[in-house]
């Protein structure tokens, strides 16, 4: 009677075990599909961000002007590197009735949201831009709608250039941007910081001109702080020396007319071969302008 009734416990365990393991093994078969839905989601969901930071890249290069510009005997050649999807520089040229306007800004930070206010910051270059040609003024006028999104709006510098094609007069305003390079055909270099303080800070800050001649053969180049900055394995930065030391290399291998575009990389690829396989630490903006001879 015992030895059944010690069967009869060990067939309804069995039956309970296998019971139990039938659930769990539906538990675990449900646990999966649910796993293996919400990756998919998830890899959609990359998949749409990926697209979307995609075309708001797209939007931003629109924005920017083409990389080899032309206006009479000026060559303008620019390229901009982004650290992360999005720069937060971007470089434009407007055509006004008294010559093209450069601008070249850096907005502080990086990433989405410094890429962001880019849109921004083009805008309200071009509505000044059709109001008036003079840097001081276009730059006191988007510092002051700058600051007036106090506290969402962040600084950014830049550095604005009005040519006279004609002359070769010209006038530029660099609103706390890193100094312009000015390499004259005969070698002598002068540096560019006339200007004011960074955008953002203060609404009624004031903003000074420069003035200068870009002679045939004269060189003229503007940069974000992502050139300069740029370190190797070392944590060396890249600096204001070796910057002018390469574009003094860089003019001297590409005398030739039309050769702004050369120069551009030539400069570029020596930032690059110092950072080696470094990251970028911030975006990168360089623009090259030259009077053909």
């Amino acid at each position: 009677m015992s030895q059944s009734l010690f069967h009869s416990g060990l067939s309804t365990q069995r039956a309970l075990d296998i019971r139990e393991s039938r659930r769990l093994k539906r538990a675990g078969e449900s646990l999966r599909l649910e796993l293996e839905g919400k990756l998919a989601s998830l890899q959609q969901d990359y998949a749409e961000l990926h697209t979307a930071i995609f075309e708001a890249a797209q939007v931003h290069r629109r924005l920017c002007a083409p990389r080899l510009v032309r206006r009479g005997d000026f060559e303008i050649a620019s390229e901009i590197f982004a650290v992360r999807h999005l720069p937060g520089d971007f470089f434009t040229v407007e055509d006004t009735n008294d010559g093209p306007i450069l601008a070249l800004g850096d907005i502080c930070g990086k990433g989405l949201a410094a890429g962001i206010w880019t849109t921004h910051l083009v805008g309200l270059l071009a509505a000044h831009t059709a109001d008036t040609s003079a840097p001081e003024a276009i730059a006191a006028r988007v510092n002051r709608d700058l600051c007036r999104m106090e506290p969402l709006a962040p600084l950014a510098s830049m550095f604005l250039a009005k040519l006279d094609p004609i002359n070769g007069i010209v006038r530029y305003c660099s609103a706390g941007h890193p100094p312009a390079f000015l390499l004259r055909r005969n070698g002598e270099l002068e540096k560019l910081s006339a200007g004011g303080l960074l955008l953002g800070v203060m609404p009624d800050a004031s903003y000074v001109t420069g003035f200068f001649e870009l002679r045939q053969g004269d060189v003229l180049m503007f940069y974000s702080d992502g050139i300069i900055e740029s370190r190797n394995a070392e944590e060396e930065e890249f600096g204001y020396e070796r910057l002018e030391a390469q574009l003094r290399r860089a003019t001297t291998g590409h005398a030739e007319a039309g050769s702004a575009d050369k120069m551009l990389f030539s400069v570029l690829g020596d930032v690059q071969d110092f950072a080696a396989t470094r990251s970028l630490m911030d975006d990168m903006s360089l623009v090259i302008v030259r009077r053909a001879g």
